[in-house]
């Protein structure tokens, strides 16, 4: 029995995986995204476990991350969409990891290398066609040179990145997928025509917004059984997951408080009543966000049960007065499902004010994993 810990289910993880596949298509690869060691699902258990079901790619942000995998025993393709710094050049090489890389002037560095190394090494480039961040925002005349002329590279991929893929009272993913169409065109005027042209992830699959499926999808949150909420007049989503963590931690001690009672660091919550107050172990050095005390909940013997009092580092209170009699050691769901009564990710970020993934990838080292 662990104080804290998350359980995953590699069974659903896959079953997520499946769904994915299932909505773009066989024609179209999956590479599922597994940055932040998987959302914090655990970077090498995920692989070995897609591994297992047939993919072919996966993506992560950096040359360590996909160092990790390789050093586990991964085979699969392992694309790192982060770009990369000069002093990661050898591991992308020793490691054969597929880098994408977001300007011109890399591109040329990258050319250089192995031209050094008298090797061809596959990359992938990335447009910028209006997140503003990594990419390479040249004209089509430019891109096309430049690309013509790495001849020491197959431009095996070409990708971009939406800003705004689930929100549907814009065109800004409309405007993005046309720039990028525009490039793919010019690229094949220049005789070159990489076959991995990928631009969605997790909210294009699952709302089905099939021009922007390419060659190749990149689900993240979807892998692990979430799907971004949509904005303005979306289409019916498509795609069917379910989370596949659950956190769990323990109630330490269970007392009872006056009316009138202060509870926690800075007293911002004050007992209205005569009170049965938990104390669970878990604070935000564990990933509880401290934006959700006196908003959230956990659930406890099926039940919801109000956080009170502010999220302190290594403890939070609830207001179990409601909750059939509950003991010291029993289980409380900080993220997951008991029956009927949920509290996941999508809760605690608006809860938090914030988004899933963040709730996701803030789940700290010292949570331990079981895998089941």
């Amino acid at each position: 029995m662990y104080r804290i810990c998350v359980e995953i289910s590699l069974d659903q993880l896959a079953a997520n995986y499946h769904a994915v596949q299932k909505v773009v298509g066989p024609d179209v690869a999956v590479a599922p995204v597994l940055k932040a060691d998987a959302y914090r699902h655990g970077s090498v258990e995920v692989a070995h476990r897609l591994q297992a079901e047939g993919a072919h790619w996966l993506a992560v942000s950096n040359a360590e991350e996909g160092v990790v995998l390789r050093e586990s025993g991964i085979r699969l393709r392992i694309l790192v969409m982060g770009d990369f710094l000069p002093p990661e050049r050898d591991a992308l090489v020793e490691y054969s990891l597929t880098p994408v890389i977001h300007s011109l002037e890399r591109l040329k560095e990258y050319d250089r290398l192995a031209e050094s190394l008298e090797r061809t090494l596959p990359c992938h480039l990335k447009l910028d066609t209006g997140m503003g961040r990594l990419g390479i925002r040249a004209t089509c005349e430019e891109l096309a040179a430049a690309a013509a002329s790495a001849r020491h590279l197959h431009l095996e991929g070409l990708m971009t990145h939406f800003a705004s893929a689930a929100d549907f009272s814009t065109r800004q993913t409309t405007d993005q997928i046309v720039q990028f169409e525009t490039a793919v065109q010019a690229l094949e005027q220049a005789g070159l025509r990489p076959p991995l042209l990928h631009l969605g992830s997790s909210a294009t699959v699952a709302y089905g917004i099939r021009r922007a499926f390419g060659t190749m999808v990149r689900p993240g949150l979807a892998i692990y059984g979430y799907v971004a909420p949509s904005k303005g007049d979306a289409p019916r989503a498509e795609l069917d997951v379910q989370p596949a963590l659950t956190w769990n931690s323990r109630l330490v001690e269970i007392k009872e408080m006056p009316e009138g009672a202060y509870v926690g660091y800075g007293a911002t919550w004050r007992a209205g009543r005569r009170t049965r107050l938990g104390i669970v172990a878990a604070g935000y050095a564990d990933g509880i966000p401290h934006a959700v005390s006196n908003r959230g909940k956990v659930i406890v013997d099926g039940y919801l049960a109000p956080i009170v009092g502010a999220v302190s580092m290594d403890l939070i209170t609830v207001d179990l007065t409601d909750v059939p009699p509950a003991r010291v050691g029993d289980r409380v769901t900080l993220l997951g499902r008991e029956n009927s009564v949920r509290w996941d990710a999508d809760d605690i970020a608006a809860a938090a004010g914030t988004i899933s993934y963040t709730v996701l990838c803030g789940i700290g080292n010292r949570v331990k994993r079981v895998y089941i």
